[in-house]
């Protein structure tokens, strides 16, 4: 069994993912071992592997998480006989256009809505993510940068209505990076933690995106 290793560390987002990405397409490993010291590598790293048909199993010591990767030979053929997603990993379980009428991505990039009055801006956010269920079965993902990743978080007035839209089956994406600058990496209640790859293709791929 081919395995390889790959140093990751102190790599910005996606460069961990990126890495790995270029590694199963040119070597094909049957193992694989990442190091990453950063929590939100370690996510998205994992789920990245995890969606090409790996077992991933990882262990934290000194600040360095070890990620080690074991091709899934049944899981390998499920995902050979599936279609390919158009985009990155995030995007495999919800196609644009392939369930329903899902097309329109949310860019969320901070956490009020508007200038003049952070208190007008907030109370705006809610209303507004009150309302986005109003777009029915053409609302596809939320993806939220910046600011945007604290409405996602332990303790803010919007948490509640994000969990709702994601119930109800709508996609939520945070910004790894965003989150561990912030310092809300375990705070994080809701949506998947994601790369800059994620986003870029999340937007590309929407039939519609609408920024706030």
């Amino acid at each position: 069994m081919n395995a390889i290793t790959l140093d990751c560390q102190g790599l910005a987002c996606p460069g961990p993912v990126l890495r790995c990405m270029d590694c199963l397409e040119k070597q094909a490993p049957q193992g694989l071992t990442v190091l990453v010291n950063d929590p939100a590598a370690l996510e998205n790293v994992s789920r990245l592997l995890t969606g090409k048909g790996f077992s991933v199993s990882s262990l934290h010591e000194l600040g360095i998480w070890t990620i080690r990767a074991n091709r899934d030979a049944s899981a390998t053929a499920a995902s050979a006989a599936a279609p390919a997603p158009a985009g990155g990993d995030a995007c495999a379980s919800v196609v644009p256009g392939a369930q329903g009428k899902r097309s329109t991505t949310v860019f969320i990039t901070a956490e009020t809505i508007g200038k003049g009055d952070e208190e007008l801006g907030g109370k705006l956010m809610l209303n507004f993510l009150l309302t986005l269920p109003e777009l029915g079965d053409k609302l596809w993902r939320i993806v939220l940068v910046n600011g945007g990743v604290k409405l996602a978080c332990e303790g803010h007035p919007c948490l509640e209505k994000l969990v709702t839209l994601a119930e109800s089956g709508v996609s939520v994406l945070v910004c790894g990076t965003c989150l561990g600058f912030f310092g809300l990496m375990e705070k994080k209640r809701v949506g998947e933690t994601t790369n800059m790859l994620d986003v870029v293709t999340s937007l590309d791929v929407a039939g519609k995106v609408i920024q706030v």
